[in-house]
Protein backbone atom coordinates (compact mmCIF):
# COMPACT_ATOMS: atom_id res chain seq x y z
CA UNK A 1 0.00 0.00 0.00
CA UNK A 2 1.29 3.42 -0.94
CA UNK A 3 1.30 6.36 1.49
CA UNK A 4 2.31 10.01 1.13
CA UNK A 5 3.62 11.64 4.32
CA UNK A 6 3.16 15.42 4.21
CA UNK A 7 5.05 16.64 7.27
CA UNK A 8 7.56 19.49 7.53
CA UNK A 9 9.29 18.16 10.66
CA UNK A 10 12.04 16.16 8.97
CA UNK A 11 12.84 13.88 11.90
CA UNK A 12 9.17 13.03 12.42
CA UNK A 13 8.69 12.44 8.70
CA UNK A 14 11.68 10.08 8.59
CA UNK A 15 10.47 8.23 11.69
CA UNK A 16 6.99 7.75 10.24
CA UNK A 17 8.37 6.59 6.88
CA UNK A 18 10.79 4.13 8.51
CA UNK A 19 8.09 2.64 10.74
CA UNK A 20 5.54 2.32 7.94
CA UNK A 21 8.16 0.76 5.67
CA UNK A 22 8.76 -1.91 8.30
CA UNK A 23 5.01 -2.58 8.17
CA UNK A 24 5.09 -3.10 4.40
CA UNK A 25 3.92 0.34 3.28
CA UNK A 26 5.54 2.16 0.37
CA UNK A 27 6.19 5.76 1.42
CA UNK A 28 6.70 9.03 -0.39
CA UNK A 29 7.43 12.16 1.63
CA UNK A 30 6.91 15.90 1.16
CA UNK A 31 7.97 18.66 3.55
CA UNK A 32 6.62 21.70 1.70
CA UNK A 33 3.23 22.71 0.32
CA UNK A 34 4.23 22.87 -3.35
CA UNK A 35 6.15 19.60 -3.21
CA UNK A 36 3.12 17.88 -1.69
CA UNK A 37 0.76 19.43 -4.25
CA UNK A 38 2.89 18.15 -7.14
CA UNK A 39 3.05 14.61 -5.78
CA UNK A 40 -0.68 14.53 -5.02
CA UNK A 41 -1.62 15.61 -8.53
CA UNK A 42 0.85 13.29 -10.27
CA UNK A 43 0.46 10.13 -8.17
CA UNK A 44 -2.26 8.06 -6.60
CA UNK A 45 -2.00 7.08 -2.94
CA UNK A 46 -3.94 4.69 -0.75
CA UNK A 47 -3.62 7.21 2.09
CA UNK A 48 -2.13 10.67 2.63
CA UNK A 49 -0.86 11.57 6.10
CA UNK A 50 -1.38 15.31 6.09
CA UNK A 51 -0.06 17.97 8.47
CA UNK A 52 -2.01 21.24 8.36
CA UNK A 53 0.78 23.78 8.89
CA UNK A 54 3.25 23.57 6.01
CA UNK A 55 5.91 25.89 4.60
CA UNK A 56 4.39 27.66 1.61
CA UNK A 57 0.74 26.91 2.27
CA UNK A 58 -1.94 25.05 4.20
CA UNK A 59 -2.65 21.34 4.27
CA UNK A 60 -6.34 22.25 4.24
CA UNK A 61 -5.90 23.77 0.80
CA UNK A 62 -4.29 20.54 -0.40
CA UNK A 63 -7.24 18.61 1.00
CA UNK A 64 -9.74 20.86 -0.77
CA UNK A 65 -7.89 20.52 -4.08
CA UNK A 66 -7.80 16.75 -3.63
CA UNK A 67 -11.57 16.58 -3.17
CA UNK A 68 -12.32 19.01 -6.01
CA UNK A 69 -10.25 16.87 -8.38
CA UNK A 70 -12.31 13.82 -7.40
CA UNK A 71 -9.34 11.69 -6.37
CA UNK A 72 -10.03 8.77 -4.06
CA UNK A 73 -6.92 8.98 -1.84
CA UNK A 74 -7.69 8.53 1.84
CA UNK A 75 -6.57 11.35 4.16
CA UNK A 76 -5.41 11.19 7.77
CA UNK A 77 -4.80 14.61 9.33
CA UNK A 78 -2.06 14.93 11.95
CA UNK A 79 -2.08 18.16 13.94
CA UNK A 80 -0.91 19.80 17.14
CA UNK A 81 -2.92 19.10 20.27
CA UNK A 82 -4.35 22.63 20.44
CA UNK A 83 -5.34 22.85 16.74
CA UNK A 84 -8.97 21.81 17.25
CA UNK A 85 -10.34 24.23 14.65
CA UNK A 86 -7.97 22.82 12.01
CA UNK A 87 -9.02 19.25 12.76
CA UNK A 88 -12.70 20.14 12.54
CA UNK A 89 -12.13 22.04 9.30
CA UNK A 90 -10.22 19.09 7.90
CA UNK A 91 -12.96 16.58 8.69
CA UNK A 92 -15.58 18.90 7.24
CA UNK A 93 -13.46 19.22 4.09
CA UNK A 94 -13.47 15.45 3.63
CA UNK A 95 -10.60 13.97 5.66
CA UNK A 96 -11.19 10.41 6.84
CA UNK A 97 -9.65 10.71 10.30
CA UNK A 98 -7.30 12.79 12.44
CA UNK A 99 -4.60 12.12 14.98
CA UNK A 100 -3.14 14.60 17.44
CA UNK A 101 0.58 15.03 18.03
CA UNK A 102 2.40 13.47 19.75
CA UNK A 103 1.17 10.01 18.76
CA UNK A 104 2.42 6.44 18.82
CA UNK A 105 3.59 5.20 15.44
CA UNK A 106 1.70 1.94 15.98
CA UNK A 107 -1.56 3.87 16.29
CA UNK A 108 -0.75 5.90 13.18
CA UNK A 109 -0.17 2.68 11.24
CA UNK A 110 -3.43 1.20 12.54
CA UNK A 111 -5.38 4.33 11.56
CA UNK A 112 -3.90 4.27 8.06
CA UNK A 113 -4.76 0.59 7.64
CA UNK A 114 -8.31 1.27 8.80
CA UNK A 115 -8.75 4.07 6.26
CA UNK A 116 -7.45 1.86 3.46
CA UNK A 117 -9.76 -1.00 4.43
CA UNK A 118 -12.78 1.31 4.49
CA UNK A 119 -11.97 2.94 1.18
CA UNK A 120 -10.62 0.06 -0.87
CA UNK A 121 -12.11 -3.09 0.65
CA UNK A 122 -15.43 -1.99 2.20
CA UNK A 123 -13.98 -2.09 5.70
CA UNK A 124 -13.22 -5.80 5.55
CA UNK A 125 -10.00 -7.47 6.65
CA UNK A 126 -10.64 -10.31 4.21
CA UNK A 127 -10.98 -9.94 0.44
CA UNK A 128 -12.77 -12.74 -1.40
CA UNK A 129 -12.74 -12.66 -5.19
CA UNK A 130 -13.92 -15.79 -6.96
CA UNK A 131 -11.46 -18.52 -5.85
CA UNK A 132 -8.96 -16.05 -4.33
CA UNK A 133 -8.92 -15.04 -0.65
CA UNK A 134 -6.61 -12.39 0.83
CA UNK A 135 -6.40 -11.58 4.53
CA UNK A 136 -4.87 -8.10 4.67
CA UNK A 137 -4.13 -8.27 8.41
CA UNK A 138 -1.82 -11.28 8.29
CA UNK A 139 -1.08 -10.88 4.55
CA UNK A 140 -2.19 -14.43 3.86
CA UNK A 141 -3.14 -15.28 0.27
CA UNK A 142 -4.81 -18.53 -0.70
CA UNK A 143 -6.76 -20.22 -3.44
CA UNK A 144 -8.62 -23.52 -3.37
CA UNK A 145 -5.36 -25.51 -3.50
CA UNK A 146 -4.07 -23.81 -0.35
CA UNK A 147 -1.84 -20.92 0.73
CA UNK A 148 0.16 -18.98 -1.85
CA UNK A 149 3.59 -17.79 -0.75
CA UNK A 150 4.28 -14.33 -2.22
CA UNK A 151 7.23 -12.01 -1.84
CA UNK A 152 6.62 -8.53 -0.45
CA UNK A 153 6.60 -6.93 -3.91
CA UNK A 154 4.33 -9.66 -5.34
CA UNK A 155 1.87 -9.14 -2.49
CA UNK A 156 1.89 -5.35 -2.97
CA UNK A 157 1.36 -5.87 -6.69
CA UNK A 158 -1.59 -8.21 -6.07
CA UNK A 159 -3.30 -5.69 -3.76
CA UNK A 160 -2.70 -2.94 -6.30
CA UNK A 161 -4.38 -5.03 -8.98
CA UNK A 162 -7.28 -5.97 -6.70
CA UNK A 163 -7.93 -2.39 -5.59
CA UNK A 164 -8.00 -1.42 -9.29
CA UNK A 165 -10.01 -4.42 -10.49
CA UNK A 166 -11.17 -4.17 -14.11
CA UNK A 167 -8.95 -1.14 -14.74
CA UNK A 168 -5.97 -1.20 -17.07
CA UNK A 169 -2.78 -0.38 -15.18
CA UNK A 170 0.14 0.93 -17.21
CA UNK A 171 3.65 -0.31 -16.60
CA UNK A 172 4.57 3.22 -15.53
CA UNK A 173 1.84 3.34 -12.88
CA UNK A 174 2.88 -0.06 -11.54
CA UNK A 175 6.51 1.04 -11.25
CA UNK A 176 5.46 4.26 -9.48
CA UNK A 177 3.23 2.35 -7.07
CA UNK A 178 5.74 -0.36 -6.20
CA UNK A 179 8.77 1.89 -5.77
CA UNK A 180 7.37 5.35 -4.98
CA UNK A 181 10.15 7.93 -4.62
CA UNK A 182 12.64 5.21 -5.57
CA UNK A 183 10.95 4.52 -8.91
CA UNK A 184 14.15 5.58 -10.66
CA UNK A 185 15.83 2.33 -9.64
CA UNK A 186 13.51 0.49 -12.02
CA UNK A 187 15.22 1.89 -15.10
CA UNK A 188 13.62 -0.64 -17.42
CA UNK A 189 10.51 -2.80 -17.50
CA UNK A 190 12.28 -6.06 -16.69
CA UNK A 191 11.40 -5.52 -13.01
CA UNK A 192 7.69 -5.37 -13.83
CA UNK A 193 7.70 -8.29 -16.26
CA UNK A 194 9.45 -10.48 -13.69
CA UNK A 195 7.13 -9.61 -10.80
CA UNK A 196 3.98 -10.03 -12.88
CA UNK A 197 5.20 -13.29 -14.41
CA UNK A 198 6.00 -14.72 -10.96
CA UNK A 199 2.74 -13.51 -9.45
CA UNK A 200 0.67 -15.03 -12.27
CA UNK A 201 2.57 -18.31 -12.02
CA UNK A 202 2.05 -18.59 -8.26
CA UNK A 203 -1.65 -17.72 -8.46
CA UNK A 204 -2.25 -20.29 -11.18
CA UNK A 205 -0.21 -22.92 -9.30
CA UNK A 206 -2.48 -22.27 -6.30
CA UNK A 207 -5.54 -23.04 -8.37
CA UNK A 208 -6.56 -19.53 -9.48
CA UNK A 209 -7.71 -18.81 -13.03
CA UNK A 210 -5.80 -16.33 -15.17
CA UNK A 211 -6.92 -13.17 -13.34
CA UNK A 212 -4.09 -10.92 -14.60
CA UNK A 213 -4.15 -10.36 -18.33
CA UNK A 214 -1.92 -8.29 -20.59
CA UNK A 215 -3.67 -5.55 -22.54
CA UNK A 216 -1.64 -5.09 -25.70
CA UNK A 217 0.09 -1.75 -25.95
CA UNK A 218 -1.40 -0.50 -22.67
CA UNK A 219 -0.52 -2.57 -19.60
CA UNK A 220 -2.25 -5.16 -17.44
CA UNK A 221 -5.72 -5.73 -16.02
CA UNK A 222 -7.01 -7.83 -13.12
CA UNK A 223 -10.48 -9.16 -13.86
CA UNK A 224 -12.80 -12.02 -12.92
CA UNK A 225 -14.54 -13.88 -15.72
CA UNK A 226 -18.30 -13.29 -15.75
CA UNK A 227 -19.00 -17.02 -15.45
CA UNK A 228 -16.41 -17.55 -12.69
CA UNK A 229 -17.64 -19.81 -9.93
CA UNK A 230 -20.62 -20.92 -12.02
Amino acid sequence: MKVLIVEDEKLLSKSIAAYLHQNNFICDTAIQFHEAREKIHINEYDCIVLDIALPGGSGLQLLKELKISGKADGVLIISARNAIDDRVAGLEAGADDYLTKPFHLAELSARISSIIRRRSFNGSNTIVLDKLTVNILDRNVKCHKGNIDLTKKEYELLLYFISNKNRVLTKESIIEHLWGDDAGIANNYDFIYTHIKNLRRKLEAGGCPEYIKAVYGMGYKFSIAENAGA
